[in-house]
């Protein structure tokens, strides 16, 4: 035997399950691990002097509390790293966090969202039918990338023939967001790559918008710093990334990992084939069942006690999303998929995939459109939906989703 091997077997279940609930080879199904954090308690010992946050209360009570602060998820994931990602207002908290989610907020409020129904409609019929027509298809690339990288491409002004050098990019940042220790040398190399990329690609964008500006989200926060907002180009640089990265790459997720917890669970298809009006409540069951990001990071501000623990000032929690929205406690059979829980005046608990509190998701109404517009045409128009092969995983921790979805389409 091995001394890694032996290493290993002297590790205690909860701290195997801390091992495996970020191991890449069980990315399909992290949620046996959780089950195994949870049952430890809520706060789990992790990495790097951290605790785990496992259950929904304690989760929560955290995730609306400001006195806990999302600013030093960069060095607490990335601290080890020679390579500066862009300033985000995602990092920052009061008044910075303030002032940059202000300017960009407008462009995504329920009523702005509602404007681009027609359009985001249209382009679900025109990539259903497209899908369609081919038989069998990657629904990954043919309908979860393209739906909502195209939507906000256009939303800031990305010139079309550029949207996939985005998503490319894009792919390569997303991956980056993991810890550092979890990266290859050539993930690395590759997330800084794509960060030069970006900001080359983007800045010369922002620039060719400042002299002649157009009706886009890039020239309103362009406009808005030639108005005295105090918009660094390192701010708009910083805001466009995490606008493209997490406006597209966790809704990709969102629409994959919907699409396949409808295969698996046939019978909620042909309720859902029966009810096209569950679209709209079953978007959050797929939230919460399988969430596209699975954690987030806070540390303390103050001296601050959440259910029997104390937290010092500068201690650092990792809060695990995915197994706070699968907590029995919290969610009577949390293991099931049943797209009619959200619906119908039920008196159900918030699921945690969108954040709480200040950092509550600005992208959240754009999403939840897309995806119900995508659950509402598998509804209407497609049959029967066959998975042809167990899809892979990426290896990604973070934003987690898979990198292939094979299937056959049928019509109605």
């Amino acid at each position: 035997m091995s001394s890694e091997q032996s290493a290993v077997q002297e590790l205690s279940p909860v701290q195997l399950a801390v091992i495996d609930s970020i191991a890449p080879h069980l990315r399909h199904d992290p949620y046996d691990s959780y089950a195994v954090l949870r049952a430890a308690g809520p706060f789990v010992p992790g990495p790097h002097e951290t605790h785990l946050v496992t259950t929904h209360r304690e989760a929560q009570t955290i995730l609306q509390d400001p006195r806990w602060s999302h600013a030093e998820e960069p060095q607490l994931l990335h601290g080890d790293s020679d390579v500066e990602l862009p300033g985000s207002f995602l990092w920052m908290e009061p008044p910075e966090h303030t002032r940059l989610r202000g300017l960009v907020s407008k462009a995504f409020t329920a009523r702005t969202v509602h404007g681009l129904r027609a359009r985001a409609e249209r382009l679900v019929h025109e990539l259903c039918t497209a899908a369609l027509a081919r038989g069998e298809v990657d629904l990954l690339d043919a309908l979860a990338y393209p739906l909502p990288l195209t939507l906000v491409c256009e939303l800031l002004g990305v010139p079309a023939e550029a949207h996939e050098h985005v998503r490319r990019i894009s792919a390569d940042i997303a991956r980056g967001l993991d810890p550092d220790a979890l990266l290859s040398p050539a993930e690395l190399a590759a997330r800084s790559a794509a960060v030069h990329a970006f900001l080359e690609f983007f800045g010369d964008l922002t620039d060719r918008r400042r002299r002649a500006p157009a009706d886009d989200l890039i020239t309103a926060l362009v406009q808005a710093d030639d108005a005295g907002a105090r918009l660094t180009r390192g701010e708009l640089l910083g805001t466009l990334l995490i606008l493209v990265v997490a406006g597209h790459e966790t809704t990709v997720n969102l629409i994959g990992n919907g699409v396949l917890a409808l295969i698996r669970n046939p019978e909620q298809f042909e309720r859902l084939r029966a009810r096209p009006d569950l679209a709209a409540p079953a978007v959050d069951e797929v939230l919460r069942y399988d969430a596209p990001v699975h954690l987030t990071t806070r540390t303390a501000r103050a001296e601050i006690t959440v259910g029997e623990r104390t937290f010092a000032p500068g201690d650092a929690v990792i809060v695990l999303l995915g197994s706070a929205n699968r907590d029995p406690e919290a969610f009577p059979d949390a293991a099931a998929f049943d797209i009619a829980r959200y619906s119908g005046g039920r008196t159900v608990r918030r699921h945690l995939s969108f954040g709480l509190g200040l950092h509550y998701c600005l992208g959240a109404p754009l999403a939840r459109l897309e995806m119900e517009l995508v659950l509402r045409m598998l509804a209407e128009r497609v049959g029967a939906v066959t998975l042809l092969e167990e899809p892979p995983y990426k290896p990604n921790v973070v934003v987690r989703g898979m990198s292939r979805l094979l299937v056959h389409l049928e019509g109605t």
